[in-house]
């Protein structure tokens, strides 16, 4: 069986953890999966690992928790996103408060509409 990117029990769990939020939905996209809320991509999950949405207000809450960037490659490293903490997935109600901040740092872009115009 090959080895899948994000094991669709890994994102159900990172769901379920996350009812606290809202109801969240995902897209599946280059063997990863995105997280949204409300059209907002607040987060993603790779390699069974889920991963925030950073800005400035709370990069450092994340840097003190020693998570590390998102890198989809090696090399290819993208600072907006950080790995959450096993011990901050593990509860509820301290993972809603960092997807809080995450959904903020969201907010701060504008949500992208389909290139494509119906006629």
């Amino acid at each position: 069986m090959p080895n899948m990117a994000v094991s669709d029990e890994f994102l159900q769990y990172v769901c379920d953890q996350l009812h606290r939020v809202g109801s969240v939905s995902t897209r599946r996209m280059f063997g990863g999966a995105g997280i949204y809320f409300q059209d907002r991509f607040f987060a993603l999950v790779d390699n069974n690992e889920l991963f925030f949405k950073v800005n400035d207000a709370n990069r450092p809450r994340f840097e003190q928790a020693g998570s590390s960037p998102f890198e989809p490659t090696p090399g290819h490293v993208m600072k907006g996103y950080m790995s959450v903490p096993a011990d901050v997935l593990e509860s509820a109600s301290t993972l809603a408060e960092w997807a809080q901040g995450a959904l903020a740092a969201a907010r701060t872009r504008p949500v992208k509409k389909s290139a494509r115009k119906r006629g």
